[in-house]
């Protein structure tokens, strides 16, 4: 699997967090904090339901 095949989690100013593409997160200005990468979007999902619970990220 490539760079380009992974995803990360981006925490933004207002404290939302996204899943984005390994190639779009590297590029983004406007990122507080990240986490990743993660092999596959249903596990940056997962592990993004585990920021929510653990306060780190604010559900949209």
């Amino acid at each position: 699997m490539t760079e380009s095949d992974k995803f990360y989690i981006v925490k933004r100013p207002a404290g939302n967090c996204e899943i984005l593409p390994a190639q779009i997160a590297q590029q983004s200005p406007t990122i507080i904090e990240q986490w990743g990468p993660y092999d596959s979007a249903e596990d940056a999902i997962a592990r993004r339901i585990g920021l929510i619970r653990a306060g780190k990220c604010q559900p949209k």
